[in-house]
């Protein structure tokens, strides 16, 4: 018997998310804040949650311009970037005060990148005993927390 834990708010992903043949992270980049999830507006970067979150929390910080990989950034960009890693991690031990973090670049589809078009870093905070494990194990992710909430906590910290 499978068993399985409910999240009906990732059918208003499913059904309103579409930005259709757009780059999600163009559309994120130039819609509204609160609709997009965009918790934080940098010069040449930007801060947004992520949809389908390993865990509450889940940042992603993208350059606007449309680039693929590292070497494809200005030095600006670059500097924004990792920049906005270092305020990411802050707010995010402010807002939720995990016991560690994930940060990295998954860089093409067998790294596990969704969308391989737009250069995009994520930031996953970790607690002990937390349960990331269950996506391997049962195919399930817990989140204690509405994505739009937590949007609401990290813009507010940012701010």
């Amino acid at each position: 018997m499978t068993e399985r834990l409910w999240a009906p708010w990732r059918l208003e992903y499913v059904t309103a998310g579409d930005h259709g043949d757009r780059c999600i992270f163009c559309a994120k980049a130039d819609g509204d804040d609160a609709e997009e999830l965009v918790v934080h507006r940098g010069e040449r970067a930007f801060v947004v949650m992520n949809r389908f979150p390993y865990s509450n929390g889940h940042l992603m910080a993208a350059p606007y311009r449309h680039v693929a990989r590292p070497g494809d950034l200005d030095a600006d960009e670059r500097a924004e970037l990792w920049a906005l890693l270092d305020r990411a991690l802050g707010v995010l031990t402010d807002v939720m005060a995990p016991h560690g973090f994930n940060a990295g670049l998954n860089l093409g589809r067998v790294a596990g990148a969704g969308v391989e078009d737009h250069l995009h870093l994520h930031v996953v905070p970790r607690w002990n005993g937390d349960t990331n494990f269950m996506p391997v194990l049962a195919d399930v992710k817990v989140m204690p927390e509405h994505l739009h909430r937590t949007a609401e906590r990290v813009r507010a910290a940012w701010a």
